[in-house]
């Protein structure tokens, strides 16, 4: 049996601003990208499984936001996963600084680790299948572009 696949995608770009609603308001009147207070989500495909949507969360956040800690860096990546469970315990075994314990939602789990140069990575195992009731509930199929 082959091991799952590590990173399967971007799943999220997160980054520190002096006043997120203004640069919410400067991408949506100028690049038309729609905000809620999360940012924007950008809705694509799985390239393994076309029939099925994946996301992309984009967030601007207070420079004084935590959820960058112990990171100092502006920019946090989440990158998507395949079996994070999995994942963590090999990086476990590979020395990765490991920064909490996983989180799980209905929307996935979480965790976060630090690389190399002590940039924040958040690490996702998504469930797609919560968004797409969420935007079918909440929104019309304009929600981002």
């Amino acid at each position: 049996m082959s091991e799952p696949k590590r990173v399967t995608g971007i799943g999220g770009v997160f980054f520190r601003t002096n006043n997120g609603a203004a640069l919410k308001d400067w991408y949506s009147k100028h690049l038309g990208i729609k905000t809620t207070n999360y940012g924007a989500t950008f809705i694509n495909r799985q390239w393994s499984n076309p029939d099925k949507s994946a996301y992309l969360q984009w967030s601007p956040m207070a420079n004084d936001s935590a959820y960058f800690e112990p990171s100092t860096k502006q920019f946090m990546i989440n990158y998507r996963v395949e079996n994070l469970e999995w994942l963590v315990k090999k990086l476990k075994e590979e020395g990765i600084t490991i920064c909490d314990e996983i989180e799980t939602y209905d929307y996935g789990k979480f965790v976060h680790i630090l690389d190399l140069e002590g940039n924040k990575i958040e690490l996702w195992e998504p469930i797609d299948e919560s968004f797409d009731e969420y935007n079918k509930e909440n929104f019309d199929d304009t929600v981002n572009f």
